[in-house]
């Protein structure tokens, strides 16, 4: 089969397109003939060597895919020849060979079957982002109906908290620089949109809630906007820390944290269980049903345009960016 291989971890410019041999699945897995995996800014951090697993090289990255079963384990009840599934959570992409291939070999406990009424491109990318955002909004334990912010709100896993904290009931403020994606937001149903490019933003925010204040933030950037993110929470406000596309933040004071008693957290769904993470998955599809939300996909590109397909993740989608697996292979 073909797979992007990447040889070291000094980035994605390292990844080249090669042959490999197919996949055979153990007792308890499956093979799948993908056929749209996603890109996850968790791909490009593993590449760089700036991500805790250090899988064995040559490596192939991607953790979210949809495709078509063409191998079973003779363990495997669950799952037959011929049936489409997705990939939930587990080590593909991660410690083991993922979605960037023509084929992947993925345990059965961590597949799960195309959600009803959903296209097959809206399914590809949407376990990872969803898992996210549940995490990040439910960690803190029962949060009645809040004012919940998120930065990086028209990325992935930004849009994916947007709709469920909708479904929860949450009043949203959503971040984006873009002012077409600000409006896009607004049409997914964020209460407030803010310009962070406003430096003034933060004091523009409180008067606009007041006498509110942001119970929950989101944080998919970090870097300098960190403690502006900050100045905005109110009494006993939590924060979830997701990404860190802007990196490290400068001259933290921690004593923003004391007089209000804030509490931050990581979110990281690899401390999911495979019941955990089945879990999740099937509390966002129902938190999603109750709104009509589906996954929104940014833009989807062929298997040979994956450097492409990177960039445009670094640039910022309104939602997944996907590739096309089958497309036929030059």
């Amino acid at each position: 089969m073909k797979a992007w291989l990447l040889d070291d971890f000094r980035g994605l410019d390292q990844l080249h397109l090669a042959d490999v041999p197919d996949p055979t699945p153990a007792d308890d897995e499956v093979v799948i003939d993908l056929e749209y995996a996603a890109l996850n800014p968790a791909d490009r951090h593993l590449a760089q060597g700036e991500y805790p697993a250090h899988p064995k090289l040559p490596h192939i990255l991607g953790r979210d895919g949809i495709g078509i079963i063409s191998a079973v384990g003779k363990n495997v009840e669950q799952y037959h020849l011929g049936q489409r599934v997705l990939i939930i959570r587990g080590d593909t992409g991660v410690n083991r060979w993922g979605t960037l291939a023509q084929r992947v070999s993925v345990s059965a406990q961590s597949l799960a079957l195309p959600p009803a009424g959903w296209s097959v491109q809206e399914s590809a990318g949407a376990a990872l982002v969803y898992l996210t955002a549940h995490q990040a909004l439910t960690q803190w334990g029962d949060l009645p109906p809040s004012v919940v912010l998120i930065t990086g709100a028209s990325g992935g896993v930004g849009v994916a908290t947007l709709q469920l904290a909708k479904a929860f009931e949450h009043t949203v403020v959503a971040l984006s620089r873009d002012e077409t994606k600000r409006g896009k937001l607004i049409e997914l149903g964020a209460d407030h949109v803010v310009d962070p490019a406003d430096s003034s933003w933060p004091v523009k925010l409180k008067q606009t809630l007041s006498p509110r204040r942001v119970d929950l933030a989101i944080d998919n950037i970090g870097g300098p906007m960190f403690s502006q993110v900050i100045e905005t929470l109110g009494l006993f406000a939590k924060m979830s820390l997701v990404g860190r596309l802007a990196g490290p933040v400068p001259n933290f004071n921690t004593a923003t944290l004391f007089f209000r008693r804030i509490r931050i957290g990581g979110v990281a769904i690899s401390t999911f269980t495979p019941a955990d993470a089945r879990s999740a998955w099937e509390s966002s599809l129902n938190l999603l049903t109750r709104t009509g939300a589906k996954p929104i996909v940014d833009r989807v590109f062929s298997f040979d345009q994956l450097r492409p397909a990177f960039d445009r993740l670094t640039a910022g989608p309104m939602g997944k960016v996907l590739i096309e697996i089958r497309t036929p292979i030059q």
